[in-house]
């Protein structure tokens, strides 16, 4: 199955959930995923190295998980910070139901996982965590980046999680670029293959 099927909105594959476990925020947890949503296997080594770099969320708001997948960072983000507001957003509509099923099974009832066009304009975010979908080609990545980064609170962070050999430093410098005025961009971390990046609003 070609890997750009989960970027399709509505995947044709049949839906075959399965059941697998998975170490997110300190504790193991059985979540359902199924074809043609990203990494249906396992939790993705991009998203493993974010979830075990970037610093604890705040503790209230409203934060976002930019590309859900089946829905590891929104998790993560709700069982490290119960009392915020967690929104998990992703062009798959496959993906959002897995995200909904997932929560539900684990009693987490402040995470909304809808397209982009169902998060409220006057939402700002605390903290963006967000693997994001590289493969969708650079004209669309960085519309996903020129869409969400403006909506961080002043004084919040966002982080960004990119294979090195997949474009990570020239991600850094284009965002360093294109958020010149009002942003700082800097590599938090570099870990098995990957960079995480922090887009900081001042």
């Amino acid at each position: 199955m070609p890997q750009e099927h989960y970027f399709s909105s509505s995947p044709a594959a049949p839906e075959s959930l399965r059941t697998i476990t998975v170490r997110l925020a300190g504790r193991e947890l059985a979540v359902v995923t199924a074809p043609a949503v990203f990494s249906p296997g396992h939790l993705d080594g991009g998203t493993a190295v974010l979830l075990d770099e970037v610093p604890d969320p705040p503790a209230t708001g409203h934060v976002l998980d930019l590309g859900s997948g089946w829905g590891p960072i929104a998790l993560s983000l709700a069982f490290r910070a119960p009392e915020t507001t967690v929104w998990a957003v992703d062009v798959n509509d496959r993906a959002l139901d897995l995200v909904r099923r997932n929560a539900a099974r684990h009693g987490l009832t402040n995470v909304n996982a809808v397209p982009a066009e169902g998060v409220p304009d006057d939402i700002e975010f605390a903290t963006i965590w967000s693997n994001p979908p590289i493969r969708v080609g650079k004209a669309v990545l960085h519309e996903l980046m020129t869409t969400w980064l403006p909506r961080l609170a002043r004084g919040g962070t966002a982080w960004l999680v990119v294979q090195k050999n997949l474009g990570a430093d020239s991600l850094q410098r284009w965002l360093a670029e294109e958020f010149a005025d009002g942003f700082e961009v800097s590599r938090a971390a570099t870990s098995k293959g990957f960079r995480v990046l922090r887009v900081d609003r001042r």
